[in-house]
Parts: structure tokens; C-alpha cells; sequence
């Protein structure tokens, strides 16, 4: 393997702009920039996750989900470029559907928190939206491919479920939001 970063720093980001992976530069607060920082923010977070002590299966989705997101801050960072790919979608919606199925239905909605696994996770689940809503901002001035928008989406939904399923794991509860306890 060649080595991709010979140089750390380049001084070419003092003025405020970056370069993107197709060799154009924009400025670092252009939504493309926000939305590649949301998701390699995503990426760290599901890193910090990975410290955690968890089972094999999981640990292996983990991984593989920061393949595909590092691919998807590639497609972002080259306009026009296609890295993530629909059967990338079909294996989040499979492993959502038979970790989903192991759960009870819920009567409840959920607030953040359980086991440190969980809250670690449901930080991913929020900073994932964070990068959806981005990405569909971009998306309004600069076309994303379909199938990077459909992996986001059913990314968070994934995570919302491992939330669950780390809390379970654990022999956690999760933490159910009681109206009861808001003052009228």
C-alpha cells in the first residue's frame, strides 16, 4: 500500500477553505464539508462504542459500519463519486430486522441512557441524524446518490435498535420516559 499522507499539515486551510478528493476547494463551513464532518464524527463516536465490552456479532457490525461510513465520507468528499452500494442497505435492514425481532415491542419511547454501551449509542443515533439532515441539505443543492441518503436512514434506525439491544445485553432496562414525572 502507498502512503496516502506523506504530510500532515499543508497550510492550504489557513484562508478557510479545504480540498475536496476531486482537487476543488471549498469553504470549511460548506454544507458538504458539515455534512463529511458529521459523519466522520459518527464514525468516532461509533469508535468510542467500540471500547465497550460487547458481543462478537456486534462488535463485527460496528466495524463494518465504519467501512461503509469512511466510504461514505469518500462519496461526499468527491462530488459525484459512488462508494456506498445498495447491498450495503439490504445487510443494515437485515441485521435491523433479526436484532428487532429478539426485543419486546415497545409501549414507551425511550430516553437516552441505560448502560454506558447504550448511552454511547444513542449518541451515534443522534449524531447520525445530525449527518442525515445534513447530507439531505446537501442534497437539495448538490444531488447525493439515493442510496447513500437510504444508508443514513436506516443507519440511525439501526442504532436506535442496538440501543435496545446493548441494554438488554447488559441485563439493563432501558430507560422509559414517564409523563408522570413532568410537572402540568
Amino acid at each position: 500500500m502507498a502512503n496516502r499522507l506523506s504530510k500532515i499539515y499543508t497550510r492550504t486551510g489557513d484562508k478557510g477553505t479545504t480540498g475536496l478528493g476531486d482537487g476543488s476547494r471549498v469553504a470549511k463551513d460548506d454544507l458538504r464539508v458539515q455534512a463529511m464532518g458529521d459523519v466522520d464524527e459518527l464514525n468516532s463516536v461509533i469508535g468510542i462504542m467500540l471500547t465497550e465490552p460487547i458481543s462478537v456479532a456486534i462488535h463485527s457490525a460496528l466495524i463494518r459500519i465504519q467501512h461503509d461510513l469512511f466510504d461514505l465520507g469518500g462519496e461526499l468528499c468527491m462530488p459525484g463519486y459512488t462508494m456506498v452500494k445498495l447491498e450495503r442497505v439490504t445487510a443494515l435492514e437485515q441485521t435491523l430486522d433479526a436484532w428487532n425481532d429478539t426485543l419486546a415491542p415497545l409501549k414507551e419511547f425511550i430516553l437516552p441512557g441505560g448502560s454506558r454501551a447504550a448511552a454511547y449509542c444513542h449518541l451515534a443515533r443522534t449524531v447520525c441524524r445530525r449527518a442525515e439532515r445534513t447530507m439531505h441539505s446537501l442534497n437539495a443543492q448538490s444531488q447525493l446518490t439515493e442510496v447513500s441518503l437510504q444508508y443514513i436512514n436506516r443507519l440511525s434506525d439501526l442504532l436506535f435498535v442496538l440501543c435496545r439491544i446493548l441494554n438488554q445485553e447488559a441485563g439493563v432496562p432501558d430507560v422509559l420516559w414517564n409523563n408522570q414525572t413532568n410537572p402540568s
